[in-house]
């Protein structure tokens, strides 16, 4: 399935508010941890780019990192603002096998549809080498719906998403979790999962 138009729409419009969001000074736990599980020079996949700085980071810090977004927009900002290549591309366009070591996928999954996600994680599980490490990052929640700027999104409990990974052939190693306030102006809990392939 292609990505969702209203959704690329919103981060086509407001590509701008996007970056200012979530780039900055702001230091991501997260991906702190997710670079330190990592060996040094691994290849990594940042699926979901949006504006680059998490990419930008990885690239600085030694790592060979393969960047994409579905947004025309958000790869041109990433282009633009961090000298990255950025291939245009959605979640089905992934076809890499055993090519990476990490893949970072960072509140990006969850504008798929719930029934997309076992297919998305199969395919990233195929793209990791073995033991391979994998982030993922989610709203927590129930269902589906779209946010007050019209995105979609998936929302997913722990035990939930814990399954939908095991089922893919990961293992769990590590999970944070929190709530911000999103573009939409919304506080919204979430969850980021460690997984190994």
């Amino acid at each position: 399935m292609s990505a969702d138009e209203r959704t690329l729409r919103v981060y086509r419009d407001k590509v701008g508010d996007y970056a200012d969001m979530v780039a900055g000074d702001r230091v991501d736990p997260a991906l702190q941890a997710f670079m330190a599980a990592l060996p040094v020079g691994a290849d990594v996949l940042d699926l979901g780019c949006g504006p680059g700085h998490a990419a930008a980071q990885m690239r600085d810090k030694g790592f060979r990192v393969v960047a994409m977004d579905a947004s025309p927009e958000m790869a041109a900002l990433a282009r633009k603002a961090y000298d990255l290549e950025v291939a245009v591309a959605s979640f089905a366009d992934l076809d890499a096998v055993a090519a990476f070591d990490g893949v970072w996928a960072s509140f990006s999954l969850l504008h798929a549809p719930k029934s997309d996600m076992p297919g998305h994680l199969a395919t990233i599980n195929r793209a990791l080498r073995p033991g391979g490490l994998l982030s993922l990052g989610l709203k927590t929640g129930t269902g589906e719906a779209r946010d007050r700027l019209g995105r979609f999104y998936a929302y997913y409990e722990d035990a939930e998403i814990t399954a939908l990974l095991k089922a893919a052939g990961f293992a769990v190693s590590g999970r944070m979790t929190g709530a911000d306030k999103g573009l939409d102006g919304t506080v919204a809990p979430w969850i980021v999962l460690s997984a190994r392939a």
